[in-house]
């Protein structure tokens, strides 16, 4: 249950808040995108295989598989912390313990190597948990602290901090890892160790710098005695949604489509660098500048995707912009299916900054359009965030299996061409006015 805060509106508050885009960004940008991705691949440099856990993995449908497993326990976890966060009161408590097992899992990636496999894919998997459990309790702070007529420009101002700072500290690894001699590394492999190194500043740049959120974000704790069905609000609520969308036909075809076609997008985010190290023909000495370019290349023109993607929306409306950025990313999946040099890889990623943050923002206004009135808005999105988890389970399980049977990841690629064009399909299908 949402609780009105004695300082809500505070604007010292509200910016509190907003500055943990910049302190936590830094993760989905340096360890998910672009210098764990390459350091990542630069361990396989002699094999593409790894024996784990009795298998024989390709290296890529590991750390798949790996991200598949995430999702299906945060699918679990975070309807059942946010159900207790709710009752308690305590979502600071919580916000605090997976920020700073993020940050020092991120740290823990420093001893990622093929000798220590199972620890390092252990600070992986819990850094990916930490940093998803986290955004949902930093989420749902922003009913309690801001009025609604705040609310659009506070959570524009966090996403603006988030893409500074973390474009602040990429920069700094990039030439950290580019001139490691500058910064007192030397030696054999002296690129890698400023990679690892740059493992280290993700850890340190999120922990220290969520304490000026700490500080001033309120917490609201209730005495209460934790009972059993507190622990199950969560998935009661989810429950109830699913009941109340068998009498709304419209909003259940809208969330079938974007699990549909959020299964292919946000695994094609996630794999989109690993793709470039591995199934790009790089000049020597150009792969790793290339691949962090690519994500910059990415970043700056999103901005401006989302923006356009919004403009057009409003002269076709959202549905059927919906159903053409479908399309456009099945056009992208025939291309990546092709490209193999570098100056093809750069086009690609224009264009997938281009239509990259316009589909996911359209997709959640799209959403929350269809939501009838009604006082339970935070479990209808709830619903929309698992959904969104459950569709990236299926992506990149899907994903793996067909890397590791084939031994390419352009075979994946092609699987995905099909998934948007069904979204596209099903998008198409849904009549309704003003959306």
């Amino acid at each position: 249950m949402s609780k009105i805060f004695s300082k809500k509106g505070d604007p010292k508050v509200l910016n509190a808040w907003a500055f943990y885009d910049w302190a936590n960004s830094v993760y989905p940008l340096v360890i998910s995108s672009s210098v764990f991705p390459i350091y990542y691949g630069a361990l396989f440099i002699d094999d593409l295989y790894i024996e784990v856990f009795g298998f024989n993995f390709k290296n890529t449908a590991l750390i798949s598989f790996l991200t598949a497993f995430a999702f299906i326990i945060l699918s679990f976890i975070t309807p059942l912390l946010s159900g207790i966060a709710d009752y308690m009161g305590n979502k600071k408590t919580f916000l605090k313990f997976f920020c700073y097992l993020g940050s020092v899992s991120c740290i823990g990636l420093y001893w990622f190597d093929l000798e220590n496999i199972y620890i390092g894919l252990l600070f992986y998997f819990l850094a990916l948990i930490s940093f998803w459990a986290s955004l949902v309790f930093y989420n749902s702070y922003l009913p309690d602290i801001a009025y609604k007529e705040q609310q659009d420009y506070i959570s524009a101002k966090g996403y603006a901090m988030g893409y500074i700072g973390s474009v602040i500290l990429l920069i700094f690894n990039l030439g950290m890892v580019l001139y490691p001699s500058s910064f007192g590394i030397y030696g054999d492999g002296s690129e890698l160790i400023a990679m690892k190194y740059s493992f280290i500043s993700v850890g340190i740049w999120w922990i220290v710098c969520s304490q000026y959120t700490f500080y001033h974000l309120p917490n609201l704790i209730e005495k209460k005695k934790i009972i059993k069905d507190v622990f199950f609000n969560g998935f009661k609520e989810l429950k109830e949604v699913w009941d109340e969308l068998k009498e709304i036909v419209v909003i259940k075809k809208f969330l079938f489509a974007f699990f549909i076609y959020s299964a292919a997008l946000q695994t094609v985010l996630l794999i989109a660098t690993y793709f470039g190290e591995q199934e790009i023909i790089w000049p020597e000495g150009e792969k790793t500048i290339g691949l962090i370019v690519s994500i910059l290349l990415i970043q700056l023109i999103a901005m401006f995707g989302a923006m356009f993607t919004a403009k057009l929306s409003e002269k076709l409306g959202n549905i059927y912009t919906l159903v053409i950025l479908n399309l456009f990313w099945a056009i992208l999946c025939i291309g990546a299916y092709f490209i193999t040099k570098p100056l093809e890889f750069y086009i690609a990623a224009g264009l997938v900054g281009l239509v990259m943050g316009g589909i996911q923002a359209l997709s959640r206004s799209t959403f929350s359009k269809m939501i009838p009135e009604t006082d339970n808005t935070t479990s209808y999105f709830s619903f929309y965030d698992v959904t969104q988890k459950v569709s990236i389970v299926i992506g990149m399980t899907l994903f793996a299996f067909v890397d590791q049977i084939t031994g390419s990841m352009r075979n994946s690629i092609l699987v995905f061409l099909f998934i948007f064009l069904i979204g596209a399909f099903l998008l198409k299908r849904i009549k309704i006015k003003n959306v």
